[in-house]
């Protein structure tokens, strides 16, 4: 991803700043000169990037002027907040309300991959507990509505077209109308790809926007196309009235940067990113988290929000309560796996933890995913008393239990002993912080911020030091913690909504499981 590179190249350019022994203004110019051509090699247009440089050094000069500020601090603040508003637009999007029908327009370009974006865009709101479906107007492309159909039955979403209607619009006023009915929360009008030069096309796009009336239209912009970007987004605003913007295949060698910077063309905000081909690949757009986790600083904002949506702490009561109190059963583990799951891709949330987005290799998330199912598996094969852990039912104590496992999770006894390991070695750490009330209300956790060298210390003694330095370190774990402590803080009401919107319930029912066993 050249998005990537371009933020290892702002931060070499901090990095050169933080090591020199005196800010002049010929470094000043040398650090600038770097950053604006890590832009440009990132298709950046170049009135943006000569906006941003001559920004920041009036800035620079203006405040320096006033004496008592940091110099580096100063620079790295003003270049952040540049690239924050590079990307952002003064209008705000359209927010959806639960409860009331909400019609989208899908417009783009043949081949941004709206067909794809639209199925991702329902399925985000599905798992949150709306009620979606899709509607395909594409009459134009052979087998538009084959691929919709299979994407939406691939997530299990309502959709509606027709192979023998040729008349978009009449398809769209059907499928809009019997959703509404249904009483829909989402409904998803995915049109046809057109471009500038199609006249009759864009008179097309204009007569389903006035017949299903949208609450909101949705651009699909594809980074691959760079600075032409521009142009097209251009013509798709004075058309319809473009409310949001989604850009897509940011994951490829598509260098990007052209089509976040043709934002301004729209004049309205980026409110996804799409960055794979998969149904989950596909991240919510906020300027400054997006600059933050660009740069590696990472986004404790959106972490927090992920792990609220994955595993409300208010629905685990009796699991906090039991690791206060160091108890951590392999149910526990399992549960914990399956919010794992929930939160999203694992590179995703990594990017999201400062210093930690450069240390998973290429390769290893999908490893790591495919470890943890196999895990998930291992444990449906288990009894409910093995899952909990109950004194007799020891696993590592019984070979009999251990080969009775892998027979039924179809692997070998080596894969149960390592998920035994994992376990264990989970379940010392939680005995352990339970012992220092690390997890309890009161406590340290309660004064993280007066008692800081007393909580590191307790977090040296209980992590294991593998995974303490996997994590970046115990003083990078501190500043995650008193991060993630202060994101709660304004994000309190925000997690009670989503709950309240329908957000997945972290934990596996006992019942579930017990169900999958109740052959045994």
């Amino acid at each position: 991803m050249v998005l990537s590179d371009l933020g290892a190249q702002i931060t070499g350019a901090f990095r050169k700043l933080n090591t020199a022994p005196i800010i002049d203004d010929e470094l000043l110019d040398e650090v600038l000169k770097e950053i604006a051509s890590a832009l440009l090699h990132a298709d950046v247009n170049v009135r943006y990037v000569s906006e941003l440089r001559s920004n920041v050094k009036k800035r620079v000069l203006l405040e320096t002027d006033a004496g008592g500020v940091n110099k580096r601090k100063l620079i790295q603040k003003a270049v952040v907040e540049e690239l924050v508003r590079l990307v952002s637009a003064d209008k705000k999007p359209y927010k959806l309300e639960k409860g009331k029908c909400n019609v989208v327009m899908f417009v783009g370009l043949q081949g941004s991959g709206k067909t794809t974006t639209c199925t991702k865009y329902a399925h985000y709101y599905n798992r949150k507990g709306w009620k979606t479906a899709l509607v395909c107007c594409d009459t134009f492309r052979a087998g538009a509505f084959d691929q919709l159909k299979q994407n939406a039955s691939k997530v299990r979403i309502p959709f509606y077209g027709d192979y023998n209607e040729t008349d978009p619009v009449k398809i769209a006023e059907e499928g809009v109308q019997l959703f509404k009915k249904e009483k829909y929360d989402l409904i998803i009008v995915d049109t046809s790809g057109r471009h500038k030069q199609e006249q009759a096309l864009f008179d097309e796009m204009q007569q389903i926007n006035e017949v299903v009336a949208p609450d909101d239209v949705v651009f699909i912009m594809d980074s691959h196309i760079g600075q032409a970007c521009f142009e097209q987004a251009k013509a798709f605003r004075e058309c319809v009235n473009v409310g949001s913007v989604i850009v897509t295949k940011l994951d490829g060698h598509a260098k990007g940067g052209g089509a976040l910077s043709a934002v301004a063309a729209t004049n309205s905000p980026i409110i996804f990113l799409g960055t794979g081909e998969h149904f989950d690949e596909f991240q919510t757009f906020d300027p400054q988290s997006f600059v933050s986790r660009l740069l590696g600083m990472g986004d404790l904002k959106g972490l927090f929000q992920s792990i609220t949506e994955a595993m409300p702490l208010d629905k685990q009561p009796e699991l906090l309560n039991k690791i206060s109190k160091g108890k951590f059963s392999l149910r526990d583990l399992y549960e914990q796996f399956q919010n794992l799951q929930k939160m999203g891709p694992m590179g995703q949330i990594m990017q999201m933890i400062p210093g930690m987005s450069q240390l998973m290799p290429q390769g290893a998330e999908k490893e790591g995913v495919k470890r943890i199912k196999r895990f998930m598996v291992m444990m449906d094969s288990m009894t409910d008393d093995e899952l909990d852990c109950k004194k007799g039912t020891a696993l590592d104590k019984d070979l009999r239990r251990i080969f009775r496992v892998a027979k039924g999770a179809g692997t070998n006894p080596y894969a149960v002993v390592e998920l035994l390991h994992e376990h264990r070695r989970f379940e010392t750490m939680v005995v352990k912080m339970g012992k220092a009330g690390l997890m309890k209300d009161t406590g340290d956790m309660a004064n993280l911020n007066r008692n800081p060298k007393q909580v590191l210390a307790k977090l040296q003694n209980c992590m294991d030091p593998v995974m303490l330095q996997q994590m970046g370190g115990a003083q990078n774990m501190l500043n995650l913690m008193k991060g993630m402590d202060a994101a709660n803080v304004p994000g309190e009401d925000e997690g009670e909504e989503d709950a309240e919107g329908g957000a997945p319930e972290g934990g596996a029912p006992k019942g579930k499981l017990k169900k999958k066993r109740s052959k045994k």
